[in-house]
């Protein structure tokens, strides 16, 4: 049985992704298709490859995304993307989709038509380093002539590449929530959140879609907040138990 998973974009919230795969890992729940945008591309990619969930997590605490450590110069935004190319490269040694033990699909936007591309085949870091280049604060990354960036734009929560999965599971990990004028301080406060805003109205339209779905309470973290890893981590993993244990309950019951 194929068994899709579906890993919406959130920043550093995506690190929710993790614990949830290690609590599918453990209750023998296997996913054999991924699909994955923004930070749920990258993340998406490692567990493909077959990294455990402590490796990737520890990537996490090692490589500085999403803080503007590596300048983008001469291009449009802080951060350039590909700057990360070298630290990706020593976990993706073969840099190509068919290297990987699960298949993958990546999401992200053409900057030039304004369509969604999905990746499935050829080289793998540049797309999902596409697919995670936050507007605003990460420069495009050029594939092929074509200029990419964040798939959450058109797709946050990637489903439709599953749609031949027998069972999809679906982990989202951008919520919405009321906030007060003092947080809306700065320019970048407010793209932040009408980004978010966007993601979550979009994407929420898909949550019926989902024979399973986990949704991490994570509102009180920043999409850029690096402070809180093993924290985000261990709610991933503790909502995905939670719901699975819920569901066997239910079964049992119904049963």
């Amino acid at each position: 049985m194929s068994i899709g998973l579906a890993l919406s974009g959130g920043g550093m919230k995506g690190i929710a992704h993790i614990g949830a795969i290690k609590a599918l890992e453990e209750s023998n729940i296997h996913p054999t298709h991924i699909s994955g945008s923004s930070m749920g591309a990258i993340v998406g990619a490692f567990y493909a490859s077959g990294y455990a969930p402590e490796e990737i997590v520890a990537f996490f605490k090692e490589v500085p995304l999403f803080y503007p450590t590596r300048y983008a110069f001469g291009k449009p935004g802080i951060i350039d993307p590909l700057n990360f190319y070298q630290d990706f490269k020593k976990y993706f040694p073969e840099d190509n989709f068919k290297a990987l033990h699960k298949k993958l699909f990546v999401t992200a936007v053409d900057m030039l038509s304004g369509s969604l591309k999905v990746f499935e085949e050829g080289e793998l870091i540049r797309p999902f380093l596409a697919s995670s280049a936050f507007p605003g604060l990460c420069s495009p990354v050029a594939i092929n002539g074509i200029l990419y960036a964040d798939g959450g734009i058109l797709d946050n929560f990637p489903i439709a590449p599953l749609k031949e999965c027998n069972q999809i599971i679906g982990v989202y990990v951008s919520p919405i929530n009321d906030i007060k004028a003092e947080s809306l301080k700065y320019g970048v406060d407010v793209l932040e959140r009408a980004i978010r805003i966007n993601f979550s109205n979009a994407s929420a339209q898909k949550f019926s879609q989902c024979d399973l779905l986990i949704y991490p309470p994570l509102s009180k973290f920043g999409m850029f907040d690096k402070n809180h890893i093993d924290e985000i981590f261990n709610i991933g993993y503790e909502t995905t138990i939670t719901k699975l244990k819920e569901i066997d309950k239910y079964l049992q019951l119904v049963g």
